[in-house]
């Protein structure tokens, strides 16, 4: 790790690194689903968000958040400013929960993250099949919910390593 402080090019890229993963995400329309299995998917960007959002990352901005959710909205081709709204609702909620947490644990961040993505999840049911008249299917989202909450424990380990590198 010394080697990417020494060079400040690549400390600069690697701390913006959960940004670039997110654009990328969004862009790339990433839910692991080129496998082509029926009932498989989960949404990276919620478990990125969450885990930066309740890291407290300064590089997190959340007008990049923003941006990134109006990306995704033209990608999947959902009316504009769904995606924003359910990632802003996410960078909310953590935040609430970060300055409300008095001893910070993973197990307690984990049933949160399965509260927060339900949630959010059952608003875009609301408003797409209510407002917009989209023909959903309520088994999709809630594959994704659980597959979504199932993945979060994988990815955190991996950003806890990305971050100690930060640190150190």
């Amino acid at each position: 790790m010394n080697v990417i402080k020494t060079n400040n090019y690549f400390f600069k890229i690697y701390s913006f690194l959960p940004i670039i993963l997110l654009f990328l995400s969004v862009l790339n329309e990433f839910d692991l689903n080129y496998l082509n299995l029926k009932y498989f998917s989960f949404n990276f960007p919620f478990i990125l968000i969450f885990f930066f959002t309740l890291k407290d990352l300064k590089k997190f901005d959340y007008l990049l958040v923003f941006i990134a959710g109006l990306l995704n909205d033209i990608v999947v081709s959902l009316p504009l400013g769904m995606s924003s709204l359910s990632y802003l609702l996410i960078c909310i909620a953590t935040s609430y929960f970060r300055n409300i947490t008095i001893r910070p644990s993973g197990i307690k961040d984990w049933f949160y993250f399965l509260f927060v993505i339900s949630l959010i999840n059952s608003i875009n049911y609301s408003i797409l099949s209510l407002f917009f008249s989209y023909e959903l299917i309520l088994a999709y989202y809630l594959v994704n919910t659980f597959f979504t909450f199932v993945f979060y424990i994988i990815f955190v380990s991996i950003f806890k390593l990305y971050l100690k590198g930060l640190n150190d």
